[in-house]
């Protein structure tokens, strides 16, 4: 029994021994395969990759009716009190949405009420005006009489003594004042009671106007959809969808969208860094986030002249609209996109890992090579991962990733490329430097 337990213990300790081994022999061959890596050769390419979302090139607007733009009407925000889900779709005329009526309501009843009340009085100044007429005629037609008989009167007094001749000149004299009193009193107590008229009667129209667009403005309260398609909820400045409970003003009308979904563009955002290196025309590789098998083909659109601040970053960055080529019925607004930006792409040249590459306080920089060089390169274009090399290495070359530990026992090669490396870096240095007189 003892003697099993003790080859029991023997082969046990045995195994984990050899395990052990195995481990280190394994975790060895690894940490060297992660030390080194290959120079490349092959098509290299510089992009921008960033995310954005889909819109659509053309939309029509779904908005509310037009409230102050030629019609008496004042109101403040709206509110949406009713809305169809988003992505519906509605053919033309569908119902979309409802609005809230009751600020309107109230101003139409008041109109209406002011309205009763205006035609009340002018209908009253009508009366009142007959009225007044009637009896400065009845004055004027009394005087002409009283004008005559002190006409006759004094036909009848000329083998009368003087004094009563002269008395009856006198009151033909004074009843013709009065009839011309009369008669200027008529003229103007017609234009006083035209003009009132008038007046009131501009009122009522203005009113009744008033009323009329009310009823107009109203009956757009209940909105249809001008167009087929998908109904996409409109976003405001702040990036929030609008929605039941959103308030609508006057100055933007927008309650929803109806996206043309044949021409779909990638919005995207590119920080101020790297936006000088878009330009129109780049070519595009773009896959959405809901498709994660597909991938698309599109172009730069434009690149916006002034930039931005996003919610919640300080960093400023500017818009990019990438044009999708050609159409997919299941791509949809607001979906998330991936976008490759092809800034650059050069056929057959040399690359490698940025990380092998290691620069001194000299700003030379070189590379450590598997057999044992300290290779001074001649550096060219780079992405984010990998820098292109003009000269100084040739592909297949075993490079190490990280700078090794042993430098000094390296051997210094490619001295002849100090040259042309200096010749570059003093060029870069007159183009950073601003000299006097030269803007």
């Amino acid at each position: 029994m003892k003697r099993t337990i003790i080859i029991t213990i023997i082969v046990v300790v045995a195994a984990m021994t050899g395990l052990l081994a195995f481990n280190k022999i394994t975790t060895k061959k690894h940490d060297m395969a992660n030390m080194f890596t290959e120079v490349s050769f092959g098509n290299f390419e510089i992009s921008i990759s960033t995310t954005g979302e889909l819109i659509a090139e053309n939309s029509v607007d779904i908005k509310a009716p037009e409230i102050m733009r030629g019609r008496d009407v004042r109101g403040s925000n709206i509110k949406i009190t009713d809305l169809i889900p988003e992505g519906t779709v509605v053919k033309t005329g569908d119902y979309i949405a409802t609005l809230d009526r009751t600020e309107f309501d109230n101003s139409l009843k008041d109109s209406k009420e002011r309205l009763v009340t205006l035609q009340s009085n002018l209908e009253m100044a009508l009366l009142d005006t007959a009225v007044t007429l009637t009896n400065i005629r009845d004055q004027i037609s009394n005087q002409l009489h009283t004008v005559e008989e002190a006409e006759i009167t004094l036909r009848n007094s000329k083998y009368e003594p003087p004094t009563t001749i002269r008395q009856a000149e006198i009151n033909l004299e004074k009843q013709k004042r009065i009839l011309e009193q009369l008669q200027r009193s008529k003229t103007l107590i017609e234009a006083q009671t035209q003009q009132k008229i008038r007046s009131q009667k501009i009122w009522v129209q203005r009113t009744e106007k008033r009323i009329r667009d009310y009823e107009d403005v109203l009956a757009g309260f209940v909105i249809t959809s001008p167009s087929p398609g998908m109904v996409i909820y409109k976003r405001d400045r702040f990036g929030t969808k609008r929605k039941v409970g959103s308030m609508i003003n006057p100055i933007d009308r927008v309650i929803a969208t109806i996206p043309d979904l044949t021409s779909m563009i990638s919005k995207v955002y590119v920080s101020e860094v790297e936006v000088n290196k878009v330009q129109p025309g780049q070519q595009v590789i773009i896959s959405v986030d809901a498709f994660p098998d597909k991938s698309y083909s599109g172009s730069v659109l434009n690149v916006a002249n002034i930039g931005e601040k996003l919610p919640n970053s300080d960093t400023k960055v500017f818009e990019v609209q990438i044009k999708l080529a050609g159409s997919d019925t299941q791509l949809r607004p607001s979906m998330t996109t991936s976008n490759k930006i092809i800034i650059k792409t050069f056929d057959n040249v040399t690359y490698i890992p940025n990380e092998c590459v290691h620069t001194g306080v000299d700003g030379i920089p070189v590379v450590y090579t598997k057999n044992g060089f300290k290779q001074i390169v001649v550096l060219g274009e780079s992405n984010e991962k990998e820098t292109v090399i003009e000269d100084g290495l040739k592909p297949g070359t075993v490079l190490y990733l990280a700078m090794p530990q042993e430098t000094n026992n390296f051997r210094l090669s490619g001295e002849e490329l100090l040259d042309i490396i200096r010749d570059r870096q003093k060029e870069r240095q007159a183009l950073n430097t601003v000299r006097p007189g030269i803007k």
